[in-house]
């Protein structure tokens, strides 16, 4: 199994990653661009924080996107580590400006955990953050075995699910299930900002649960959305032009008649589809005498990121 790593750059990610090799015996660095932020992580026993002497077996690069080309360009030249991955959540960008770097990519191999918070830096990391959720694994055409094998053992030890995708299929599957959630939650935030205290009072669970991941860094949501712009873009399409169909229904709901039926009609079908797409993620459980709360009786979730839709992965080794 893997014996040396090191995380560079120590957020909740990173330092999540290194808490759990540390947890499985492995001998990890930490590196981060502010000094203070990674020693802050050897507090809370991630690891070491100091650059390791000669190279380690795999080098974690826990940086936002538009960073990840750059970071391993630079660490490579270092020559830190024998293998590398990265844990950002946009592929199809990076990768290609690795290539037009002159990357070696025979050494790389992309990953990215489904798993986070809307808290940042090392002090919100958890070492079981990555228990049982999916961990994406993007190799190109160039990776090599060593490189893979590495990975596949970074996903392991973290207690994580390994899914295999292309970068494109990632990056549309991200945009759906993470990135425009997590703009469209900020979008409702935002109308609350104005609101007035008496408004405000009456807010409940279900505000605060379709609210809460707004409060997520400004600067990496504003790095992620704008790496993945394009994906974003026609999922937001999508939407916007359902929320057109039901702004117009509105319109018409007081004018009555034929009128007022049809919008009542696009109404209940937009909620219906709704209901139709909640139900993909958590299939309701059978309906027992027991459950008399209105529940299924299944433990809400927890900050992490929904699975994206993507498929098992038996074995990783091509």
């Amino acid at each position: 199994m893997l014996r040396s790593a090191v995380v560079v750059g120590t957020g909740m990610i990173g330092t999540s990653v290194a808490l759990a090799l540390r947890a499985q015996g492995v001998t990890t660095y930490l590196v981060d661009r502010i000094p203070e932020v990674a020693r802050t992580a050897e507090a809370i026993g991630a690891g070491i924080a100091q650059l390791p002497r000669e190279p380690v077996e795999l080098a974690v690069l826990a940086v936002p996107p538009s960073g990840t080309a750059d970071a391993l360009a630079e660490w490579q030249g270092r020559d830190l580590a024998e293998s590398y991955t990265d844990v950002a959540s946009v592929k199809g960008g990076p990768h290609r400006q690795m290539t037009a770097a002159g990357c070696d990519l025979t050494r790389f191999v992309g990953g990215h955990p489904m798993a986070g918070s809307e808290r940042s830096g090392p002090t919100a990391a958890r070492s079981d953050l990555f228990h049982g959720r999916p961990w994406v694994l993007t190799p190109s055409r160039h990776s090599g075995d060593a490189a893979l094998g590495r990975t596949q053992q970074l996903v392991q030890l973290c207690g994580a699910r390994p899914l295999l995708m292309d970068h494109a299929e990632h990056d549309r599957a991200v945009a759906l299930v993470s990135h425009t959630p997590h703009l469209v939650s900020s979008l409702l935030a935002a109308r609350l900002a104005d609101a007035g205290d008496d408004q405000l009072q009456l807010a409940g669970r279900g505000l605060r649960d379709t609210t809460r991941i707004a409060a997520g860094d400004v600067g990496l949501w504003t790095d992620i959305l704008g790496s993945n712009a394009e994906a974003v873009h026609t999922v937001l399409t999508d939407l916007s032009a359902d929320l057109s169909e039901v702004l117009a229904a509105l319109d018409r709901l007081g004018l009555g008649g034929p009128a007022g039926e049809e919008a009542v009609t696009i109404l209940r079908s937009a909620l219906a589809r709704g209901i139709e797409g909640r139900e993909r993620l958590d299939p309701p459980a059978p309906h027992t005498a027991a459950d008399t709360d209105g529940t299924d009786g299944r433990p809400h979730d927890d900050v992490r990121e929904s699975d994206p839709p993507v498929r098992p992965v038996p074995a990783l080794r091509r």
